[in-house]
């Protein structure tokens, strides 16, 4: 069986002591590709540095929309740009999009987040989007931007959005990706949500070292427990783990042209 993690930052302190270990148990578990996401263009070097030892490990560049505020400036989109150019390992831009749960600079947000829409929209690439209250001015500006320049292909991640906000995104031709979320007791929205996705159009996360899954919620979380993810949503939507993790490893090697798998491409 394999599982591809779609959102990862393994560069974070926290996995310093024992990354080794981590690799390991992310490979025991079958998780044979995964995406890293980056919070700021800062974080590149680390990244490539571990992925220069983990082959199956891809990953994105772009700022997120907490640093927006301190960090955004014409030379980042520029520095955006040229390190997405640098490495064919890169897959994404982002993690871009908008948060207004804890940040009140929205037209900062909006401005970051379009110029890295560019870039992904000049360079080919998917967009991995951070979205945190703020699904309907989210849904309004993709539309408004996607008349003016044309659409750009991406992923909603770590989703927890309701059925009808699901419903917005999956309209714009996004994939959505469930994180340990989709586990939680609660969060009967979110699954809701993942029972209605269209298979071609699903995918599977961590975001570790957060929002580790059940039952392992409460501890640092790592790549290996995305299969706790993929035990859950495909409960819910009523297929075997094996179907479910074959059909979002392909979901996740088409939208971010990673290399398939042996045994799915033979």
């Amino acid at each position: 069986m394999n599982l591809v993690d779609t959102h990862v930052h393994i560069n974070f302190d926290t996995f310093q002591s024992d990354l080794e270990g981590v690799i390991q148990r992310w490979r025991d578990a079958g998780v044979v590709r995964l995406v890293h996401s980056c919070v700021e263009p800062a974080e590149f070097g680390q990244i490539q540095a571990i992925a220069n030892q983990v082959p199956e490990l891809f990953f994105a560049v772009g700022l997120h929309p907490l640093d927006v505020e301190e960090k955004w400036t014409p030379a980042v989109a520029d520095e955006v740009r040229q390190l997405a150019q640098q490495d064919v390992r890169v897959v994404a831009i982002g993690e871009t999009g908008l948060d207004f749960f804890k940040a009140s600079n929205p037209d900062q947000q909006f401005a970051a987040f379009a110029a890295q829409l560019s870039i992904a929209q000049q360079l080919q690439l998917p967009v991995i989007i951070h979205c945190r209250d703020a699904a309907a001015p989210m849904a309004e500006f993709l539309r408004q931007f996607w008349q003016q320049h044309g659409p750009v292909s991406g992923v909603m991640h770590c989703w927890g959005g309701t059925p009808e906000e699901t419903s917005w995104f999956l309209d714009l031709g996004f994939f959505i990706s469930f994180s340990g979320t989709v586990t939680f007791k609660k969060a009967t929205q979110i699954q809701e949500s993942a029972q209605m996705v269209p298979r071609d159009r699903l995918l599977i996360e961590t975001d570790c070292p957060f929002l580790a899954p059940v039952p392992m919620r409460g501890k640092r979380n790592e790549p290996a427990y995305v299969k706790y993810v993929a035990e859950q949503v495909a409960q819910l939507r009523n297929v075997s783990l094996e179907e479910l993790a074959h059909v979002t490893t392909e979901n996740a090697c088409r939208l971010f042209k990673l290399p398939l798998p042996h045994s799915l491409a033979a």
